[in-house]
């Protein structure tokens, strides 16, 4: 009775998924300084645990992580954040959840000097989630280029603009993009991610018009045959 009651506690909640939470760029769209993405990094990992996540199953990852000791994140690149999934999978038995915050191109996201493609990301999330209920959140320009390279049944993909669009909110004096801003507006209305993403695309295109942006970004949302089911709410 013990095991089972302990395995439906791990199945009806977050606390035993694997989630990587990424800062891939350290400019602000002008090619400044600035802070936007890993503010995103900080404080999207904070709501996460906040709505049941274990932070130690939390992974941060940073191009400068030096800079911010008290975060402890590691330094962005594939390899370490394969790595650090698969890791991450292997001591968990529920889902995965991957948010990448960074600047975008019609080819990929940013990583550092590098750009992630979609198909490395697939594989990537492919080899150690498997068909665990997978989510992949990814704020940056052209990210619906990622889309249908990770559609599955079992996964939920955000992402903050279509893939011919580019995102905003990543000036010098900007805290978060806007995507990751309504993410963290959002969260504590939701009750689940569902709700959440509908949240976000709403927050998305309320404050794209006040600022005069356009064309609009126009996140996505795709979610998958069977990943529903697997998403408890968090309240």
């Amino acid at each position: 009775m013990l095991a089972l009651g302990s395995a439906y506690a791990r199945a009806a909640n977050y606390s035993d998924w694997a989630v990587i939470v990424v800062a891939g760029d350290w400019h602000a769209h002008d090619g400044s300084p600035s802070e936007i993405f890993d503010n995103a990094r900080r404080d999207v990992s904070a709501a996460l645990a906040k709505i049941g996540f274990d932070p130690s199953n939390i992974v941060q990852f940073s191009v400068r992580p030096p800079r911010y000791p008290a975060t402890h994140p590691f330094h962005a690149d594939s390899g370490s954040i394969a790595d650090t999934l698969w890791n991450l999978s292997d001591r968990t038995h529920g889902g995965c959840l991957l948010y990448f915050s960074s600047h975008g191109a019609p080819s990929g996201l940013v990583l550092g000097e590098n750009i992630l493609t979609p198909v490395r990301l697939d594989n990537m999330v492919s080899n150690a989630c498997e068909d665990r209920p997978t989510i992949v959140v990814i704020s940056a320009c052209y990210s619906g280029v990622f889309l249908r390279p990770l559609e599955g049944p079992n996964r939920m993909i955000l992402t903050a603009a279509r893939a011919d669009r580019t995102s905003f909110g990543c000036g010098a004096t900007n805290k978060y993009p806007y995507f990751d801003e309504c993410f963290l507006s959002s969260i504590d209305n939701s009750s689940d991610f569902r709700g959440l993403a509908l949240r976000i695309r709403q927050c998305v295109a309320k404050t794209e018009r006040a600022t005069g942006m356009s064309p609009p970004s126009e996140p996505q949302i795709f979610m998958g045959s069977t990943i529903a089911a697997r998403l408890p709410a968090w309240r």
